[in-house]
């Protein structure tokens, strides 16, 4: 079975909310809500790659230092295994718009129930209510 390596981040702003994008249509899992990031290129770090994502589907400039590892994510979806590191982030320059046509949403951790998400995202949510 073929591993995915695909990196996340949970964008948290001032009054601890968290923000979440959702798929596109025309995209796999389209109208599912997930934190934003995504798939490494070829010999690309974690961090990187992350920073990367953050800059092409929002706009926000990340540093490497304000990126901290919270948790990861490991799902057996039919066809591939999806291994997500999960990381969290306070401080960002500019401010997150949607440059995919992606809808974003600001929510309460415990809110992050109420949007549907990918299997793998799921088991994510209790971390970011314990840390938030």
């Amino acid at each position: 079975m073929k591993l995915v390596l695909v990196v996340a981040c949970a964008l948290i702003d001032p009054d601890g909310r968290v923000l979440i994008a959702q798929r596109p249509e025309g995209k796999a899992l389209a109208g599912l809500w997930e934190f934003p990031g995504g798939k490494l290129e070829p010999g690309e770090r974690p961090e990187a790659a992350l920073i990367r994502e953050l800059d092409e589907e929002l706009g926000i400039t990340v540093k490497e230092a304000c990126l901290a590892p919270l948790t990861f994510a490991s799902h057996a979806y039919e066809d591939f295994h999806l291994l997500m590191p999960l990381y969290i982030c306070r401080r960002w320059e500019g401010l997150a718009i949607s440059k995919e046509g992606q809808n974003l949403a600001w929510v309460r951790p415990n809110k992050l129930r109420d949007y549907p998400m990918p299997a793998a995202d799921i088991p994510l949510i209790p971390h970011l209510i314990d840390l938030l």
